[in-house]
């Protein structure tokens, strides 16, 4: 299979779809890989380590979209890439569709087989694609957090971690999946006061084990949560529900009963956000304030850190991009029950049931698709 890899093109967004170890693991297979010419420059990769790993350099993205059989990405594809696919090509990316009806709509419109590294699911339903991205952005979460609290940004002027002699920075986590986790990991390594929300008793369960006294494991609702994003100087929006639009936990209303200063990091931003008054900034502009409440909602915050991020997510993509290649992508989802929960668009049809009931489509079952 000849595998294309363009250079991603969303503001600020350095990483790329594969490696050039990756690449390497592809030609050895007997693959074709094409790169779109210095699509790695952002993680300090060049083209002629792409070349010396096997591949082929392209001078354009046309040049790559025209000739692959199967497109492999990071980010969604923009509209000018869009306008690229065709009825007889495998995309391979993030897509976070739920938020996005002009992509599903363009996406359907291509006709391509088009897969969502977030909906591919593992034997204990986890979403292992969407993992090592969630590692990322949960401890970023508390970087980012941590710079927009000083009063230089439009913050409190508080330090997380504070000082002897005075109180440490609340922190409010909603949501203790793996972005909440692991943003909790850095908040308590910073000796902040930290409070996790969630709802299921066994995160609660596994979350308090594991922090013991150094953080405040509690259960969410509507109630706990006002009351403590009240009282939080930072509050780390970490919720999501596969494939579907993230629920509006904090309300406009909240942020009056917030201290002036205090900062919302939405890391749900790409389904939607998890905020009401959230929407998608980027790396170059990466805040804005709304009633005196600093937010940050960087919608491809792994990206700020594009070498650790690339190489994370291609220890868990290349085995399936391998699979796909290998197989084509219709047996490599027959055998692979969990690769094809990943199936969100096909032949002009959604395939992915939370996208198709928020954006108003007729779902087609993944199965179907593979019967045709």
């Amino acid at each position: 299979m000849l595998i294309g890899v363009p250079k991603e093109i969303k503001n600020h967004e350095y990483r790329v779809g594969l490696t050039p170890e990756s690449v390497a693991e592809l030609t050895h297979l007997g693959h074709r890989v094409m790169v779109e010419t210095q699509a790695g420059s952002g993680i300090g990769d060049s083209d002629n380590d792409y070349r010396d790993a096997g591949a082929e350099i392209a001078n354009d993205a046309r040049v790559v979209f025209d000739a692959a059989e199967m497109i492999v990405k990071v980010k969604e594809p923009q509209a000018a890439e869009r306008a690229m696919l065709r009825r007889d090509q495998i995309l391979f990316t993030y897509l976070h569709l739920a938020p996005d009806p002009d992509q599903t709509r363009d996406l359907l419109a291509s006709g391509a087989t088009c897969i969502a590294y977030e909906t591919v699911t593992d034997a204990t339903g986890a979403l292992p694609l969407l993992k090592p991205m969630s590692q990322v952005a949960g401890r970023m979460a508390i970087q980012a957090g941590a710079t927009a609290l000083e009063k230089a940004h439009g913050g409190r002027g508080v330090l997380l971690g504070g000082v002897p002699g005075v109180q440490p920075g609340k922190v409010v986590i909603l949501g203790g999946g793996v972005v909440g986790f692991h943003a909790a990991e850095n908040a308590v390594g910073l000796q902040a006061d930290v409070t996790i929300l969630d709802k299921s008793p066994l995160a609660l369960e596994r979350l308090a084990s594991h922090f013991g006294a150094k953080a405040r494991v509690l259960y969410s609702n509507k109630v706990s949560i006002a009351e403590h994003v009240a009282g939080a100087d930072l509050v780390i929006g970490a919720v999501l529900i596969p494939g579907a639009s993230a629920p509006k936990l904090v309300t406009r209303a909240m942020l009056s009963t917030m201290k002036p200063g205090a900062v919302l990091v939405d890391v749900a931003i790409d389904q939607g956000g998890c905020f009401e008054t959230s929407h998608a900034t980027t790396h170059a502009e990466p805040t804005y304030v709304v009633d005196g409440i600093v937010h940050y909602c960087v919608a491809n915050m792994p990206g700020g850190v594009a070498r650790t991020s690339t190489y994370a997510l291609n220890n868990a993509t290349l085995p399936h991009v391998t699979r796909l290649a290998n197989l084509g992508w219709k047996e490599a989802l027959r055998a692979d029950p969990h690769l094809r929960a990943g199936l969100n668009i096909w032949n002009g049809n959604v395939t992915c049931a939370p996208v198709a009931q928020v954006q108003g489509y007729t779902n087609v079952s993944p199965e179907a698709a593979l019967a045709d």
